[in-house]
């Protein structure tokens, strides 16, 4: 459901991808002039009559959306050069996403758009597939044997769409103990570890670089506000501002504390490092603390959405601070406190580089939009099978989960270019 602080006249529901009779001629002619929009993408005709006939499969009701029962059951499929076309072909992904991003922008560019980052995961039996391991998986909310995928979706007045991937890789999959699986994955030869505020600082540069989906808010989970590597690269842009999570257990202080240069010498060598100016200079304090202790009169009651047995509402707060780095003070932002309405309340902490005239209002929407990726993930999936896959290689992974991008936004361009005429589409003739 649609929580209200992201209603507006632009805004609807999630639509509902039923089927009526008499849709599925104008659907099948609506997805032939999407996908020859990717026609220069692929170098022989076979891998775009596959590339049609793998997408195709997506909006079938199949129980199981992986290349086997898609190959059995749309006309010419065939099992094996379906899995040699996802697993080994030649894409040009590159142009493909940047064919994507241009027709996203076209239905659901807006100059107030928002860039929203978080990583799904993926369970998996065995240990052969690119990048598996025992590692928290959001899906399922614990450790488990799987594959994490880290996403960039676009949100804005006219929808939401996935717009970028990365597989993350663990670590110990670049040691020489795993060379052999590597190798069996074909993972590029020179890709080398990336954390998940790094693969997703570079999505954001890249669709940066490329400019072609305006945006001005960047949200972002506790993992990616943590980094200085995404917030910095964030930070460098001053046309971008951030809303991110961070834990409670974070520093600040209420106001800039006084600095000094100290002088001192190492191996011989005369240096100076900043410190605190006072040696009883407060300490910074907690996040939680700091919300703990904030007096019932700054905290404001907002309703963020409409839930099965009434509305659902949350306490929010907010205050400038300064963060606290290696026990110096770092940068001041703008911190926002939410908590639940209970006698024993659970609280969310998020900082932002937005303008000091920014109004709570703002602040309230911002937290609520990650909504809109938690749909994408829950749409591909439900919908379209992106976690039914059956690869194991890391070109097979990015085809799949590229292919579901893909199909979610065809979806959404249907429902925007219909408005309320029609939203029941969800199949294709076979």
């Amino acid at each position: 459901m649609l929580p209200e602080c992201r209603q507006s006249d632009y805004l609807f529901q999630v639509p509902k991808f039923e089927i009526k009779a008499n849709d599925v001629e104008n659907f099948t002619n609506e997805f032939n002039g999407y996908h020859d929009i990717f026609h220069d993408c692929f170098q022989r005709t076979e891998s775009r009559e596959h590339f049609y006939r793998y997408m195709a499969g997506q909006f079938l009701e199949l129980e199981r959306k992986s290349i086997e029962p898609i190959a059995l059951k749309v006309k010419n499929g065939n099992v094996r050069a379906m899995q040699r076309f996802v697993s080994d072909a030649w894409w040009d992904d590159d142009q493909i996403l940047s064919k994507y991003r241009n027709e996203v922008n076209n239905d659901m560019g807006d100059q107030d758009g928002v860039l929203i980052f978080d990583e799904s995961g993926f369970q998996k039996k065995g240990t052969d597939s690119v990048g598996v391991s025992r590692q928290y998986c959001g899906s399922i909310g614990k450790v488990d044997n799987c594959q994490v995928g880290v996403f960039a979706a676009y949100a804005s007045p006219n929808g939401y769409a996935l717009i970028d991937k990365r597989l993350f890789i663990p670590e110990k999959w670049f040691t020489d103990e795993y060379e052999e699986r590597r190798n069996k994955c074909k993972m590029p030869v020179d890709m080398t570890f990336k954390t998940k505020p790094q693969l997703a600082r570079d999505m954001f540069l890249d669709i940066k670089e490329e400019g072609v989906l305006p945006f001005k808010y960047v949200t972002a989970d506790t993992i990616y506000g943590s980094s200085p590597d995404f917030i910095d690269t964030l930070e460098y842009l001053p046309d971008v501002t951030y809303f991110v999570s961070l834990p409670g257990d974070s520093l600040c202080w209420l106001k800039m504390p006084a600095t000094v240069e100290k002088k001192y010498k190492y191996r011989g060598k005369e240096k100076t490092k900043k410190i605190l100016k006072k040696k009883n200079e407060k300490k910074p304090v907690p996040l939680s603390q700091l919300a703990e202790t904030t007096n019932d009169y700054f905290w404001y009651k907002r309703k963020v959405s409409e839930g099965a047995k009434g509305p659902i509402e949350y306490e929010f707060s907010k205050r400038r601070v300064v963060l606290s780095k290696d026990g110096l003070p770092d940068k001041t932002v703008w911190l926002v406190l939410k908590r639940t309405i209970s006698n024993d309340p659970t609280y969310y902490y998020y900082v932002s580089n937005a303008l000091s005239s920014t109004r709570l209002e703002t602040f309230v929407w911002l937290s609520g939009i990650r909504w809109a990726i938690e749909q994408c993930f829950e749409e591909t999936k439900s919908e379209l099978g992106m976690d039914h896959y059956e690869v194991r290689k890391y070109r097979g992974w990015n085809h799949h989960i590229l292919t579901c991008m893909l199909g979610h936004f065809f979806l959404w361009h249907l429902k925007i270019k219909l408005g309320e005429k029609n939203t029941s589409y969800y199949a294709i003739a076979a």
